[in-house]
């Protein structure tokens, strides 16, 4: 079944919803995987802004009050190279960072990668 693209006016109404310190944090962490795989598609899933490769959904920016997560997907496999992933359960992990803080796009972008890489294997 094909689905249709969403518009970047859905992407964009995502950040405008949000405060101010969500969007700062929000829009660095977008900015950082994007730069390091442009390829992946934007999409606004189950109020997330999540990003697809292909099919498969590889991480998604998830808001909360005190913090933004990066959820990866498979993070259970990157585990050994990145103990600052956070969670439990079958594959999904998730990096935490709190608003108003600088966002640490090299460890970003270092993820995003792997993240892709893991998903060939």
């Amino acid at each position: 079944m094909r689905r249709p693209l969403q518009s970047p006016a859905l992407v964009n109404a995502f950040f405008d919803s949000l405060r101010p310190e969500q969007r700062d944090t929000a829009q660095a962490i977008q900015q950082a995987i994007l730069s390091a795989a442009p390829q992946l598609r934007q999409e606004v899933k189950w109020g997330n802004l999540c990003f697809v490769n292909d099919r498969d959904n590889v991480m998604a920016i998830v808001l909360y009050n005190k913090n933004a997560h990066l959820q990866i997907f498979n993070g259970v496999l990157l585990l050994s190279d990145f103990p600052e992933l956070e969670g439990a359960g079958r594959g999904m992990r998730h990096l935490k960072m709190r608003y108003r803080q600088a966002v640490d796009e090299q460890l970003i972008k270092d993820l995003t990668t792997a993240c892709l890489r893991a998903w060939g294997r």
